[in-house]
């Protein structure tokens, strides 16, 4: 099946060649083509360019995008959209003054999201989180992240990777997995942490691989929860089955996190609320992705991740939802890439670069997914008629957004 659109009135993030990221001043380059033309055959990116040099023979199908803009679907590389249940009354408890500190004292926050999935049967999660996940599609996210970290014991972390296996088996969309059982300590391990540390690396974390259920591996290294030498025996242990880190970092605090992640070859470090100079440097010249949460920030009333210093120093940036139903309960990469702009003062060309090349990075997922690049999944945004791309972020609270394509088909 060969599909044509023609007279596109904005083609974005063209790549001609291949390209795993972009960093520093390149960050501001989105390279576009006016009056365009775009070819799929099937699932995939075949041709591209101006529209009076748009093939005239073999197409099946020719659409008109007149006056409309079209563009990679967002890559969303840090997801907990697998959960049970909700935390309405936590948010209710934010606005009453309490902090996410002291909400999870009080026997909150995550471990209030543990007992109710422990209760929950694998096929309620299931419909559960296919009800969040057809939302995110619809919304024009075309790859996602999604963690575990809400069962925080042997039986529940594996329902929770099974779910998520379950997802990627039903949906077009490309779904990465990564096992997260050092999310929070368990209320029995309260008074011997080391003992559940030993658990998931003894225990847990053995039974994951052999299910072949996870790709990454993520530690919350933070204070309070699991510290830099917790998170380093986890990733010694998880690189001997082959996960790869993508670890929680600097999210109230700077306690060494990403020196040690970046030794232990992360892919990405999220959250980055508190950097230290130091925490910059320790990230140039690097494999590893930084990855700003701003729905968390905006959500919970926290600093939103110095963008634009990582981005002046030379990072590259990627931007993530974070969705999970304590901290970010929204799946929608549009109102990140508006936050981004918005609150951490990056320009929509650096936003869409976050959200889309970068961000498949992020995820492994370069030679795929992330630019319109010929032989790359024919995955799209196609937008209403605006104004310009600028006026994605501009017209924050709707939808600009008439047609979502997955893997050459149709879906929304």
């Amino acid at each position: 099946m060969r599909t044509l659109y023609i007279n596109i009135k904005e083609l974005l993030q063209v790549r001609e060649e291949n390209i795993n990221k972009v960093s520093g001043k390149n960050m501001k380059v989105l390279p576009t083509i006016k009056n365009a033309y775009l070819l799929i055959e099937d699932d995939l990116i075949k041709d591209f360019g101006a529209t009076e040099d748009a093939p005239k023979e073999a197409i099946d199908k020719v659409i008109d995008a007149s006056g409309k803009t079209i563009l990679p679907s967002w890559c969303d590389s840090h997801t907990h959209l697998v959960y049970a249940g909700n935390r309405e009354q936590e948010f209710v408890d934010r606005i009453n003054g309490l902090t996410y500190e002291e909400i999870a004292n009080k026997g909150g926050g995550i471990l209030n999201s543990a007992k109710t999935l422990q209760e929950t049967s694998e096929e309620d999660l299931y419909e559960q989180s296919k009800k969040r996940l057809d939302t995110i599609i619809k919304s024009g996210t075309g790859a996602i992240e999604i963690k575990s970290g809400y069962g925080l014991t042997a039986e529940a972390e594996l329902k929770m990777l099974k779910v998520i296996e379950r997802l990627k088996q039903n949906y077009p969309i490309a779904i990465k997995s990564t096992f997260l059982g050092a999310h929070a300590v368990p209320k029995e391990y309260k008074t011997d942490k080391d003992a559940y540390v030993k658990k998931i690396i003894e225990e847990i974390l053995p039974q994951v691989a052999n299910a072949k259920l996870a790709e990454y591996i993520d530690v919350f290294c933070e204070d309070g929860y699991f510290s830099v030498a917790d998170m380093e025996a986890i990733l010694k242990a998880a690189n001997s089955f082959d996960l790869k880190p993508k670890v929680h970092v600097n999210q109230f605090n700077a306690i060494g996190g990403i020196k040690a992640a970046v030794a232990n070859n992360a892919l990405s470090v999220d959250h980055l609320e508190v950097m230290k100079d130091e925490d910059i440097e320790a990230l140039k010249n690097t494999d590893t992705m930084p990855v700003g949460l701003p729905l968390c920030s905006y959500f919970l009333s926290i600093p939103y991740a110095p963008a634009r210093k990582m981005i002046d120093s030379g990072l590259p940036f990627a931007i993530a939802t974070d969705y999970n139903p304590g901290s970010s309960p929204s799946g929608n990469m549009n109102l990140v890439v508006a936050t981004a702009c918005i609150k951490m003062r990056i320009t929509p060309e650096e936003a869409i670069n976050a959200a889309t090349i970068n961000g498949a990075y992020a995820m492994g997922l370069s030679d795929t997914h992330g630019s319109i690049t010929k032989g790359k999944k024919a995955n799209l945004i196609i937008t209403k008629e605006i104004p310009s791309y600028g006026y994605l972020p501009y017209d924050f609270g709707n939808s600009n957004i008439e047609e979502v394509v997955l893997d050459g088909i149709t879906v929304s």
